[in-house]
């Protein structure tokens, strides 16, 4: 049974150069229409994978600190009623730091927020004029500043490996950013995705992302300085103190239950994974027809899960205790990892196994996507 909840509100007030989340700009939002739309979504999942308490919430987006907090606070109680909290749930929400965002941050606590996560991306206001984020720097610290005083937890985005970013300026931007004391840092590279005005940038020249060899550098330098701060990564990109780690990042990473409303969400419930139709007007007209926004639902198969439970889990620094995950899925170990090349990467320091439990090491993390390659039998992930 379920025990995370996805809520995406897919609006933002302007679309990021770098982004390729699901997110659109509209002049206006039908509040009433949304929430009751959302409420539609959320009541045909509880019926589908209700029984167990939520564990976690996570508001994504798009912009959700750009919500009515009264509409949080519906689907917070909405969700309640519908499947319970778990003692100490985790509710998180995504949020830009502009003053617009920063002013409802207190109701947003009173609905039942009691973490959030702030897209910072960077300290100067170069740098986020070029990320095309609307906030300064100095108006991100302030609401920063006010997030810690409302919500229980509090984690901070950067975005690093930008052009022309050199390591010590990296390090002196990273070092300032620990010392705000959050407990939970998420730190991207710089991507150029498909589809995002960043990639027309990079093909007519406009400018150079950085090279592999200086984005390998300062990916080790993240880890090391983030570790030495008393914030080691828990997974690629995710910083935390001893735990303060995303417990709902955690259940996607470690392959366990979860569902999503609202448009473009994911889901993985009863060995079914489900997509939300992404167009916000096409995902109204969805609930509005059936009771609920999906677009496709699929029953996966067993080997497809074990590869997806395999190239999530050894995302984190836990690694994955092969025979639990074997037993799980009625496979053998064998099936699961090559285990000849498991010992080859071994003996090369980039992946480590200690009895049934095998994981990347800080060595092998750099190359993660091309060992996941190698590590997982292709004909498990070919199933």
């Amino acid at each position: 049974m379920a025990r995370a909840l996805y809520i995406h509100w897919p609006f933002c007030l302007a679309k990021c150069p770098y982004c390729d989340f699901n997110s659109h700009v509209r002049d206006s939002v039908d509040h009433a229409a949304w929430e009751a739309a959302l409420l539609a979504d959320l009541r045909h999942e509880a019926e589908l994978a209700g029984g167990e308490p939520l564990d976690s919430i996570f508001f994504g987006g798009g912009t959700p600190s750009l919500m009515p907090p009264a509409l949080v606070a519906r689907l917070l109680g909405e969700a309640e009623k519908l499947w319970g909290f778990a003692p100490g749930i985790e509710i998180t929400l995504e949020g830009n730091p502009s003053s617009i965002e920063a002013a409802n941050y207190e109701a947003l606590a009173a609905a039942g927020v009691n973490r959030a996560s702030l897209g910072i991306q960077a300290l100067d206001d170069q740098t986020l004029h070029f990320l095309g984020r609307l906030h300064d720097a100095g108006e991100g610290l302030r609401a920063l500043e006010t997030a810690q005083g409302v919500f229980g937890r509090v984690s901070l985005d950067l975005i690093y490996a930008r052009p022309g970013q050199t390591p010590e300026a990296w390090a002196a931007e990273l070092k300032r950013a620990i010392s705000f004391g959050t407990t939970h840092l998420s730190l991207y590279q710089l991507t150029i995705e498909p589809g995002t005005r960043f990639e027309t940038m990079v093909r007519k020249g406009d400018f150079t992302p950085l090279d592999d060899d200086t984005c390998a550098d300062l990916f080790t330098l993240t880890r090391e300085q983030t570790a030495a701060a008393g914030l080691p990564a828990y997974e690629i990109s995710n910083h935390a103190a001893v735990g303060e780690e995303s417990r709902h990042n955690l259940t996607y990473w470690r392959y366990q239950d979860y569902v999503g409303i609202g448009p473009g969400a994911h889901g993985r419930r009863n060995g079914t994974a489900t997509v939300r139709h992404k167009k916000p007007e096409n995902w109204l007209s969805a609930v509005a027809a059936n009771g609920h926004g999906i677009a496709e639902s699929r029953v996966l198969g067993t080997r497809e899960q074990a590869a997806e439970a395999m190239l999530m889990g050894l995302r984190l620094r836990e690694g994955i205790e092969l025979a639990a995950l074997a037993a799980r899925f009625s496979l053998a170990p064998a099936a699961l990892l090559d285990q000849a090349k498991a010992e080859l990467y071994r003996q090369q320091g980039l992946v480590w196994q200690d009895g049934a439990r095998v994981g990347v090491t800080e060595a092998g993390m750099p190359l993660l996507d091309a060992l996941l390659g190698e590590l997982v039998p292709a004909e498990l992930v070919e199933a």
